[in-house]
Formats: structure tokens, C-alpha cells, sequence
């Protein structure tokens, strides 16, 4: 499984990294959205974490720049948003790409590891 993981809180990118790491997963990380949407312009990944708020852009603005190589189907099936900001208009967007949306602080971080290596982040609704 090839993941993308964009995060600018380096303890969170860390923490994420080495616990999908140990679940077989292959993790390239950046801190930055415009980064981000290189690698997603120029690689093909199973799943995209994207924290929604990073110090350049927002995870939207990835979203909306990854439709150049994805289909909206394979946004809602690889992307999921984590946020400390879940306010409704907030999920209600994410609602409109289809994608998964986790609050941090994860309340069980290893819970949030296992579904997604199982796909359980695919939203069925």
C-alpha cells in the first residue's frame, strides 16, 4: 500500500508514518500542500491523508488540483481529511468530495491506522 501523508504538525507526520510503516504500509511525507500536489501530479497512491489546514494552502486546494490526474470516484476513495477544525461547513464540504474526514486529536490513534489499511475510511453513504 502506497500512502501519501500531508502533514505540517511534525510530531503528527511522525507518529503517522512509523505506525503505518509498521503495518506494511510504503509512506512518503511532506509538510506543505504545494509539495503535495507535486508528488500527486507525478506518483500513484492507494490513499492521500491530507491535513486540511497546512501553512500554505488548504487540503481543498489539494483536492481541487489533484482532479488534473484523478477522477472525482478515486478522490473520494483515496483522500481522507484530518482536522482539528470539524465544523459543519467544513464537513459538509468534505461530504461533497466524498471523502473521509477524522478529528484530531485521533481519538484512538491505532483505531484510525486499522481502518485505514482495511479501506473501513471508504465512505459508503
Amino acid at each position: 500500500m502506497n500512502i501519501l501523508l500531508i502533514e505540517d504538525e511534525p510530531l503528527i507526520q511522525r507518529t503517522l508514518k512509523l505506525l503505518l510503516e509498521k503495518k506494511g504500509a510504503t509512506v512518503e511525507a511532506t509538510n506543505n500542500g504545494t509539495a503535495a500536489i507535486k508528488h500527486i501530479l507525478n506518483n500513484s497512491y492507494d490513499i492521500i491523508i491530507c491535513d486540511l489546514m497546512l501553512q500554505d494552502i488548504t487540503g481543498f486546494d489539494i483536492i481541487e488540483e489533484s482532479k488534473k490526474v484523478l477522477s472525482n470516484e478515486e478522490i473520494s476513495t483515496k483522500f481522507i481529511i484530518i482536522t482539528a477544525y470539524s465544523s459543519p461547513q467544513i464537513l459538509e464540504k468534505a461530504k461533497l468530495y466524498g471523502c473521509s474526514i477524522y478529528s484530531k486529536p485521533f481519538a484512538d490513534v491505532k483505531v484510525f491506522i486499522e481502518e485505514i489499511i482495511r479501506g473501513a475510511h471508504v465512505r459508503t453513504d
